[in-house]
């Protein structure tokens, strides 16, 4: 049993692919990809098969059919099954191909070859059940944002990776030619994710410091504020986050953050107003957008 998993299919309308992906994080999948069809769209999303019953599959369907509804789209079709756990390390892989993001990132799934003629940045990620394949509008928001950030002299820069995931940002930033980076996140195989992906781009190891944990643990790991704080969690995480950020920042720091849906936006800026910080720019695609930040 412990070696089951679900794997749920949605087939919907392309509109609705980043409202299923934020259902799925939310009901505690523990992996997504999806797969455009036309104007349609394929989800997979995967959780062992112990952690939820059928009634609460039969709710998330129920959820999934009122957002289309609502947002005045076809029903999505949406089935279940149950699958071997070596069948869920391989089967959402189907579904993930390379991609371009950004201006100047290449995201290549580390089971294919690397791409011989290419001008951007190769990023080989293997994210394991972790997220962050630079699937999601909020990751490539955030990979964007980077970039921009990191235009002007980026070999003096440190970056702290609050909820790191994959280490999808984190491997970017130092791709990107930061300086340093310090990445957290509560999940144990997130660590061991961005382990793994700092390894397979071949980054010296001594450029990232990655811990379980959260802000506390960030702290202790830092020797001198950042200059520069990545979050692509949810919305209601960042709010409770943003009063601990103060010690692990300069004057002159920025911030990224993401996971935010458009109608979460105002709340998060006000916490983040409220703790000496300002909304420089909000960057937006779908539902969802990326708060670009620095201190006030």
């Amino acid at each position: 049993m412990s070696n089951s998993w679900w794997e749920i299919q949605v087939l919907c309308d392309a509109a609705l692919e980043e409202t299923a992906i934020w259902r799925f994080d939310n009901f505690g999948c523990r992996g997504a990809s999806s797969q455009t069809q036309g104007s349609s769209c394929l989800v997979c999303a995967y959780l062992p098969q112990q952690q939820v019953q059928l009634l609460d599959l039969s709710a998330l369907s129920l959820l999934l059919k009122q957002d289309a509804l609502c947002m005045k789209l076809p029903s999505p079709i949406i089935q279940w099954r149950i699958i071997d756990e070596e069948d869920w390390a391989s089967s959402w892989k189907t579904y993930w191909k390379p991609q371009e993001v950004g201006d100047r990132f290449l995201i290549n799934p580390a089971w294919l070859p690397v791409p011989e003629k290419t001008d951007r940045i190769i990023m080989q990620l293997e994210p394991g059940v972790a997220f962050g394949t630079g699937d999601h509008a909020t990751t490539q928001l955030c990979l964007e944002a980077l970039e921009m950030r990191l235009g002007e002299e980026p070999e003096k820069m440190t970056i702290a990776d609050i909820g790191c995931g994959s280490g999808i940002l984190s491997v970017g930033a130092l791709l990107l030619g930061a300086k340093k980076a310090y990445a957290v996140d509560t999940d144990p195989l997130a660590v061991k994710a961005t382990h793994e992906n700092i390894e397979l781009n071949r980054i010296d190891p001594s450029r990232l410091t990655v811990d379980q944990g959260s802000v506390a643990e960030l702290a202790k790991l830092i020797d001198q504020p950042v200059d520069g704080l990545v979050c692509n969690i949810l919305a209601e995480v960042i709010i409770d986050l943003i009063p601990q950020w103060t010690p692990l920042v300069k004057a002159t720091s920025w911030g990224i953050l993401s996971g935010i849906l458009l109608e979460q936006a105002k709340p998060v800026a006000d916490t983040l107003e409220a703790n000496g910080w300002i909304v420089a720019a909000l960057w937006k695609r779908g539902d969802w957008c990326c708060l670009n930040v620095r201190r006030s």
